[in-house]
């Protein structure tokens, strides 16, 4: 049983990226849905696609490697805020991941967006994870 899904699906990338999978399969949400979009459009994935099959649906998401040397084009995926220790925000307290090279994925009242964005709405939220 499974009591955090944005941890689940974050593993679930990791562990691809780890194994050299090229694509992965991951049970679908809203908010998975919407991390999924941030990913593409910031180009550390290479496609996706929303299969609504059955009650929950599934996410395809199809991993991004280095042409030259195959290395997987995200070097590390770090869930932020748990259930146990929600990590809140203000749009002046964003951290900046590896002075803006990386990704903060933040929740807000806005909806879900990179940090980045959040600063320019000045908005904060709760920070889900980093990824560089």
């Amino acid at each position: 049983m499974n009591l955090d899904p944005v941890t689940d699906y974050l593993t679930r990338i990791r562990n691809a990226v780890a194994a050299s999978h090229r694509v992965v399969e991951i049970p679908a949400s809203n908010l998975k849905k919407e991390i999924t979009k941030i990913l593409f459009d910031q180009g550390y994935i290479l496609s996706y696609k929303f299969i609504d099959d059955d009650k929950q649906g599934k996410i395809k998401i199809a991993l991004k490697y280095d042409k030259l040397n195959n290395d997987p084009v995200i070097k590390k995926i770090q869930r932020i805020s748990k259930p146990g220790l929600r990590k809140y925000a203000s749009a002046s307290e964003l951290p900046r991941i590896l002075n803006g090279l990386g990704i903060a994925i933040v929740s807000t009242s806005h909806g879900v967006m990179t940090d980045k964005q959040a600063r320019k709405e000045n908005v904060g939220g709760e920070v889900l994870c980093y990824i560089y």
